[in-house]
C-alpha cells in the first residue's frame, strides 16, 4: 500500500454504492481497508460483488481485503468486535437502528475502542421524518434541489447516473467526514460518529446555485441560466456525425476567440453575449453551424486552445484520450478500464489500486490468523 492515509484501518461493513465508493477512496489513498461480506454469498458468482455477473472484478470494491461472516452468529461478532478494535474507522450503510440491532452500535463500538470513528452512511440521514423510508439516489437528489437543475427546458429533469447523489453527495463526503473525524480523534483521543446523508450532500453540492441566486443570476427553469445549458457560449452541440462537443467560453476573451474561429467575430448580433434575450436566437444560429462538421472538423479547430471546448466522450473514448493518456487519468485491471486514484500527492502518490477480491478471499490471513 502507498498513499498519505498509509497506517489508517478501516472495517467497512459489506453494502451497495455510496459506501463502498467512500471505502474505495480510503484504500485508493492507502487505507487499509477490510470489507465484511455475507459468510451467504460466499463462492457465489465467483464472489460477487467483488466480481461482477461478467466475471470481471468490480470497480467499487478495488482495493481492499474481504472476510465472510455471519454478523448474526457470536463467534463471528465475537471476531468482528475484535477486528473493529484495533481500527481506526468503521464503515457501515444499513438504514438507521440496524446496526444497533446486530450489537455493533456506536455505544458498543466506542466503550470498546474509544478512538473509533463510526461512518455512518445512509439516502435520507440518520434522524428525520423521511430517515426508515426506501430510497435511491434518484428521490435524494430530487429533495435536495439538484435534481431540478439538471434536463433540458423541453424535458423533465434527467438523473445523472448515481454520480451527483450516491458518489458525489454520498461516499465522497463520507469520505471527507471520516478524515476529519480521525483527524480530530488523534488530537482529543476521542472518536465520534459521522452522520453522512446522501440527501445532505447532494444539497451541499447545490452551493454554487444558491451563491448564483443570492447575486439575483438565478431562474428555476432549466437552461434559463448561465451554467446550466440556457446560453449560447455554455452547453454542448450536436455536430454532423452525430457526435456532441462542448462550449464553455465564458469569459470575453475566450468568447471573442469563439466567435475568431467559427468566422463570427463580425457579427453584431454575437455582442450580445450576456443578453439572455438574445441567446435562444444565437444557439440556433450555433446548432445550425456545428451540424455542418463532424466532430473531428471541430476539435481539430478548437481543441487545444483558449476558447474552453472538449468532445463529449464516453468513459470507454475517456481512457484512451491523449490527454487522459498522458496523465494516467484511467488504468486497465483484469479487462476493466476505470479512473486512477484522485487526488495526486507529490510526496505520498497513491498506488495503482489491487484488484477486487473474492468474498472471502482473506478469511484464514485475518479471522484464523493464518496469514
Amino acid at each position: 500500500m502507498a498513499g498519505p492515509l498509509q497506517g489508517l484501518k478501516v472495517i467497512e461493513f459489506g453494502g451497495i454504492g455510496p459506501g463502498p465508493f467512500c471505502a474505495m477512496m480510503l484504500a485508493d489513498m492507502g487505507a487499509e481497508v477490510i470489507r465484511l461480506d455475507r459468510k451467504a454469498d460466499k463462492g457465489k458468482d465467483r464472489g460477487s460483488p467483488g466480481f461482477l455477473a461478467s466475471g470481471r472484478r468490480s470497480v467499487l470494491h478495488r482495493g481492499r481485503r474481504s472476510v465472510a461472516v455471519d454478523l448474526k452468529d457470536p463467534g463471528h461478532r465475537d471476531q468482528v468486535l475484535a477486528m473493529i478494535d484495533g481500527a481506526d474507522a468503521v464503515i457501515e450503510g444499513y438504514r438507521p437502528g440496524v446496526l444497533e440491532r446486530l450489537g455493533f452500535g456506536p455505544d458498543v463500538l466506542l466503550a470498546r475502542n474509544p478512538r473509533l470513528v463510526i461512518g455512518r452512511m445512509t439516502g435520507w440521514g440518520q434522524d428525520g421524518p423521511l430517515a426508515q423510508s426506501a430510497g435511491h439516489d434518484i428521490n435524494y437528489i430530487a429533495l435536495s434541489g439538484a435534481l431540478a437543475t439538471i434536463g433540458r427546458k423541453e424535458g423533465g429533469p434527467v438523473a445523472p447516473a448515481a454520480m451527483v447523489g450516491d458518489l458525489g453527495g454520498g461516499g465522497m463526503m463520507l469520505a471527507f467526514g471520516i478524515v476529519c473525524a480521525v483527524l480530530e480523534a488523534r488530537a482529543s483521543g476521542k472518536g465520534q460518529v459521522v452522520d453522512a446523508a446522501v440527501l445532505d450532500g447532494a444539497a451541499l453540492l447545490t452551493s454554487i446555485v444558491c451563491e448564483l441566486r443570492a447575486l439575483g443570476l438565478w431562474r428555476d427553469q432549466r437552461q434559463g441560466n448561465l451554467l446550466d445549458g440556457g446560453s449560447h457560449f455554455y452547453d454542448t452541440y450536436e455536430c454532423a456525425d452525430g457526435r456532441w462537443i462542448s462550449i464553455g467560453s465564458l469569459e470575453p476573451q475566450f468568447y471573442t476567440l469563439l466567435l475568431d474561429k467559427l468566422g463570427l467575430a463580425g457579427d453584431p448580433e454575437f455582442r450580445r453575449q450576456r443578453d439572455p434575450a438574445a441567446w435562444p436566437a444565437l444557439k440556433a444560429r450555433l446548432a445550425a453551424l456545428f451540424r455542418s462538421q463532424p466532430a473531428a472538423h471541430w476539435c481539430a479547430l478548437m481543441e487545444n486552445t483558449d476558447v474552453c471546448f472538449a468532445p463529449v466522450l464516453t468513459t470507454a473514448e475517456a481512457a484512451l484520450h491523449p490527454h487522459n493518456v498522458a496523465r494516467a487519468t484511467f488504468f486497465e485491471s483484469d479487462g476493466v478500464w476505470q479512473p486512477s486514484p484522485a487526488p495526486r500527492f507529490s510526496r505520498t502518490p497513491a498506488a495503482r489500486p489491487a484488484p477486487a477480491p473474492y468474498i472471502g478471499e482473506q478469511d484464514e490471513e485475518l479471522l484464523h490468523g493464518n496469514g
